[in-house]
């Protein structure tokens, strides 16, 4: 197995199922200030968030929390949902699933179970967060996907899934409202997700 430096990658010479990789995900000891996933057929490490990213989870989820589905949870953390149809394992920032969801001794969980998922793009998930996640998620059937570009500054929401991936998307600067559909039918206001001005350590 190799680890490439800038956006750290393991992978194998021989071809894995994707249980196999799962296996190796479990086994995989994560260098600190990282987390793990499997993206197109490889297990890519990426570095830990921006200080401030958590503080926009959290507004995300109290925005999000009244208007769950009935015995739906939402949370931000690092936990893995598993694709098998896609071969695709993720982490999201933010997720929200029914409850049963989470009644498992497994760390893999249901990524088809998802009901909203949002990623926080960094320079390192930037790419996978605004191409192969939007794929995976619209596959597996995951009524709203939410993309804060915290580059660009934009809030993209994208809904009704098809086989094909989404066939809706709004976005919205950093700042101004968002409307989340179905089924939230909520809007979320996006002020104070902006990046803070920088500080001297």
């Amino acid at each position: 197995m190799t680890v490439m430096i800038e956006r750290p990658t393991i992978s194998s010479t021989e071809p894995h199922s994707f249980e196999a990789m799962l296996d190796d995900l479990d086994r995989l000891d994560v260098l600190d200030g990282y987390k793990a996933e499997v993206i197109r057929g490889s297990i890519v490490m990426s570095p830990w968030s921006k200080g401030y990213y958590l503080d926009v989870m959290e507004l995300v989820c109290d925005q999000l929390r009244p208007h769950l589905p009935e015995e739906h949870r939402i949370s931000d953390g690092p936990f893995l949902y598993v694709f098998p149809g896609c071969k695709r394992a993720y982490g999201p920032d933010i997720h929200a699933a029914h409850r049963s969801v989470r009644q498992t001794t497994s760390n893999r969980l249901d990524g088809e179970a998802l009901s909203f998922v949002a990623e926080l793009t960094s320079s390192a998930t930037r790419d996978d967060d605004l191409a192969d996640k939007v794929e995976t998620y619209g596959k597996a059937g995951v009524p709203v996907y939410l993309i804060l570009d915290m580059q660009e500054e934009k809030a993209t929401v994208l809904w009704a899934p098809t086989a094909e991936g989404y066939t809706n998307r709004l976005s919205k600067p950093f700042g101004e409202k968002l409307d989340i559909p179905a089924p939230f039918d909520c809007t979320l206001d996006t002020t104070g997700f902006q990046a803070p001005a920088a500080t001297e350590e």
